[in-house]
């Protein structure tokens, strides 16, 4: 961590609707600022659903939870579980047994205030929905990602959350969509990119098309942004590079689409 950077920057990483990827869009890119050479705790929220100590291959490493910690059993420190490749990148996995009122805004936002010299980022793996976990998750955050997919009641999810976010006075919200299918936009059974943006009006950080290798990866327990073919990883590097303040173009997902198509047309397959 930079010596004259005195505090972490707090990102929610939210969504309308579970099944649209927000959990592993948190662990892709809490790899993804770590291999940037950045000190990054991932703070897993979504109490008695918790999945991040899966998608990081940490599930046989923790000791203490998030509850043992908002209720004063142990300090933050003994509870984070450390990435096994990456020394940078820590876990604070949340309880599998307890339910998602066992932790308060408060009492987030007096750890995250706690844990806030110690890192570059905090990254908060917020509960689906709009219920008392996702007011917990969102309290202490400077800035919220909504993760949806192209899919009518998807964005409908997210703009209610935006919505919510906005009451919350959370002013500072980005876009990341999951699972395009190019060729289903293009024939018309997904939304595109113009849909998505005039419905939500928030500046989109992230297209990550659909990707058979997130799947695989995860069953690994190795975020896909480690993978070095994979489309939806360079999308999720992109995404790093993003929050990090670089201006980078986004992918053209439907070139490959049209050529194939194209090839196909005139017998070239």
């Amino acid at each position: 961590m930079s010596g004259n950077k005195t505090r972490a920057e707090i990102i929610v990483i939210t969504s309308g609707k579970g099944g649209v990827g927000k959990t592993t869009t948190t662990a892709n890119i809490g790899v993804g600022l770590a291999m940037k050479d950045k000190k990054v705790a991932l703070i897993d929220t979504d109490t008695g659903l918790r999945n991040l100590d899966l998608l990081l291959g940490l599930e046989n490493r923790i000791m203490y939870d998030l509850v043992d910690v908002t209720e004063g059993r142990v300090p933050y420190k003994k509870a984070l579980v450390p990435h096994k490749k990456f020394r940078n990148l820590f876990l604070l996995p949340t309880s599998q047994v307890k339910d998602k009122s066992s932790v308060n805004p408060e009492a987030l936002m007096k750890l995250c205030d706690e844990m806030k010299s110690e890192f570059d980022y905090i990254l908060i793996d917020c509960p689906a929905g709009i219920e008392q976990g996702f007011q917990t998750a969102i309290a202490g955050a400077d800035c919220a990602i909504v993760v949806t997919m192209p899919e009518i009641s998807a964005v409908r999810d997210a703009d209610k959350i935006i919505g919510e976010l906005g009451r919350a006075d959370k002013d500072n919200i980005k876009l990341i969509v999951n699972r395009i299918r190019p060729q289903m936009v293009e024939q018309g059974d997904m939304l595109d990119m113009k849909d998505i943006n005039d419905i939500l009006s928030i500046t989109c950080i992230g297209q990550v098309p659909d990707d058979e290798k997130v799947v695989t990866s995860t069953n690994r327990g190795e975020p896909v942004i480690m993978t070095e073919d994979s489309l939806a990883g360079r999308a999720y590097k992109n995404i790093v590079r993003r929050i990090l303040g670089e201006d980078v173009e986004f992918m053209d997902l439907h070139k490959d689409t049209f050529l194939r198509r194209l090839k196909r047309a005139f017998g070239m397959n």
